[in-house]
Formats: structure tokens, sequence, C-alpha cells
């Protein structure tokens, strides 16, 4: 995983790199191919999708840059190509502040989905609280704008450090056969809703 790139917070988000990651099979088709090489049809297979609805998404990410080929093998008189990614997106708040508001949104609800979706798999197969170490929070609580620029400066800090944690993991696996252990991290920031935080329901437009 070393020789991945992870986008620099600081660095300009490129806007197609937003549309790619602003779409759920997109963004499961980049975290399965961060985490390991595989051809559309393995993708297909681990997704519960159509060939030719992966083989679509697979050629946009290409296209993007976000993902590459990295070899082709002969099967059954056809050849499957193999890809891996090549960056991991990040989306800053400088980056974000250049993007219409829309795709914010659909950013953050495709990755809202994901963090989800992982966290009830584990739950249903056990590996949430398998380890008695591992964390749940939800810290509600009213700040000014400084307060609230400081705590958004603590999570990108506490990211930085915990993505040097998992490339100096994987070099350490590689070095000595370790057993790893898949592990997810996901950090949310955001201003509570007026009606959530007063206990009331949401208007009756939304």
């Amino acid at each position: 995983m070393a020789d991945k790139k992870w986008i620099d917070p600081r660095e300009r988000l490129d806007k197609r790199l937003a549309k790619s990651i602003a779409h759920d099979v997109r963004l499961d088709v980049l975290r399965i191919l961060y985490e390991r090489m595989a051809s559309p049809k393995e993708l297909a297979r681990f997704l519960d999708e159509g060939l030719s609805h992966i083989s679509y998404h697979v050629r946009e990410l290409r296209d993007y840059g976000n993902i590459e080929l990295v070899k082709t093998e002969p099967r059954r008189g056809a050849v499957q190509h193999y890809y891996r990614a090549t960056t991991w997106p990040f989306v800053s708040d400088a980056e974000a502040r250049g993007l219409p508001k829309p795709t914010r949104e659909e950013i953050s609800a495709t990755v809202l989905q994901a963090i989800i979706s992982e966290a009830v798999g584990a739950l249903h197969w056990g590996t949430f609280d398998s380890r008695t170490n591992r964390h749940v929070s939800w810290m509600p609580g009213v700040v000014n704008q400084r307060g609230f620029d400081r705590l958004m400066e603590l999570q990108l800090e506490t990211l930085e450090r915990a993505q040097a944690i998992i490339e100096e993991s994987a070099e350490e696996l590689a070095d000595t056969g370790q057993k790893p252990v898949e592990v997810v991290v996901s950090m949310l920031g955001f201003e509570r809703s007026k009606s959530r935080a007063a206990g009331q329901p949401p208007p009756a437009d939304k």
C-alpha cells in the first residue's frame, strides 16, 4: 500500500475526481481496488452487480486516473484486465468551497452510505465488537466559530496520523508476514440541524 498516493488535503481537487467519488458504486470499486488488485469480473462478484455496470464504472475511474491497469491474463478465450487504485481521494475544506453545494452533498451522502454499510456489515459478522478497544463515540456540543474550526483541524490532524499508521503497518506486514487486521477509521464533524438540536421534527417539505 505504500506505493499508492494519498491525495494531500492541501492539493487542488480536480473536479473529475469529485465526480468520480460522488457515486456509491465507484466509491465501492475504489475502496476494493485500494485494498487489493481485482478484475471487473471479480468486482462484479464482490459487489453483486452486473458485469457491464461495473465495467462502465471501472472505465470511468480509469479515465479519471483513480485506477490503473496492472496486468492482463488470458482466460477462456478472453483477456482479464486487473486494476488497482492509484489514489484515495480526500476533499479538504478549501477544495470543497470550490464545488457546488449539490456536489458536496452528493459526495457526503455517498461517503456516509459507505461508512454505514461498513459498520452494519461489521455488526452483522460480529467483528465490530470483537476487540474491546474498538471505538464508538458521539459528542454533541455548542462552540463558537473558532471552536468549530479548531475541531475540524483536529480531525484533519488525526486523519493524517491514521494514514501514516496504515502505511507504516503495511510495510511491517510485508516484512514480517503477520496476519493483517482489516480496519475502518471514520470521523464526522458537522453543524447540527436546528430541529434536531431542539428535539423537533424536520420541516414538512424535507
